[in-house]
């Protein structure tokens, strides 16, 4: 049984079948999902997926959105936070790559939720494009529990200061390309119990669905990107399966195992 570390679920991209996504889902072997939100406004909608489905959900404020986000969304988040009790704090980190962001409200933001899952004793949910030195940075000051580096592509020292640090490296689409090379690297050489896999659905589409047109992603696709994981690493799809399915728990006390359901209404 796999878990989707990271899948967002709620995103409009799914708002046409997303019965169906969850029921392509469990018929692949995937069990379980954790939707993080991005944005104060999805909040309902992510909370919304743990209701119908029993996944596990993260709140946070994402970093690609910043010019939407008000102090009010801080206070919001603190108490849904203490209300409905997600498994981590999260999507929230840096991005460093898309041109136009103010990167001084980022690290505010970033600041205050960092804060914020230190006081819940929460792990974290953390995006790093281009800005893995710097995260390390705010994760360092604010000493969090850990969490998960989402779509890893730094360095093997950039991968060693997060698992000292106490995160789990998402692996999931890109590695299925064979130009990125640094990434499947990685992913071969590093240790097992370092790796969580993860679609980030509706992005990040593995190579099969890259196009033209390119095809949405979604949890189905990531027994076969398990399947690349498992030949990078000259090893079988049942014990990488079970491998990052037990990093997730690990890294993510709050994660149970209880069966993700299509079209139910469950709480987990």
């Amino acid at each position: 049984m796999l878990i989707d570390s990271h899948c967002h679920l709620d995103a409009a991209e799914f708002d046409d079948d997303r019965d169906q996504v969850v029921r392509r889902a469990l018929a692949a072997g995937v069990a379980q999902l954790l939707v993080p939100a991005v944005t104060a406004a999805t909040f309902a909608a992510t909370l919304a997926t743990r209701e119908r489905y029993g996944c596990a959900v993260a709140l946070g404020l994402h970093p690609l959105y910043e010019a939407g986000h008000r102090d009010a969304h801080l206070a919001q988040l603190a108490a849904l936070v203490a209300q409905a009790r997600p498994v981590a704090v999260g999507e929230i980190g840096l991005d460093f790559f898309v041109p136009g962001l103010d990167a001084a409200r980022q690290v505010a933001f970033f600041e205050a939720q960092l804060r914020l899952a230190r006081d819940f004793d929460l792990p974290v949910i953390v995006h790093i494009r281009r800005s893995q030195d710097q995260v390390l940075k705010y994760l360092r000051k604010w000493g969090v529990r850990g969490g998960i580096a989402h779509a890893f592509n730094g360095s093997r020292q950039q991968a060693d200061a997060f698992l000292k640090l106490g995160f789990k490296l998402g692996f999931g689409g890109a590695m299925t390309y064979g130009g990125s090379q640094r990434i499947r690297r990685l992913a071969a050489e590093l240790p097992l119990e370092a790796i969580v896999l993860e679609t980030d659905a509706p992005d990040i589409a593995p190579a099969w669905l890259a196009g033209p047109p390119p095809g949405r992603n979604e949890p189905a696709q990531l027994p076969r990107i398990a399947q690349v994981l498992a030949g990078l690493r000259q090893d079988t799809p049942a014990r990488i399966a079970a491998a990052t399915r037990d990093n997730t728990l690990a890294v993510l006390p709050g994660f149970t195992m209880a069966p993700l359901q299509a079209g139910s209404t469950a709480r987990s």
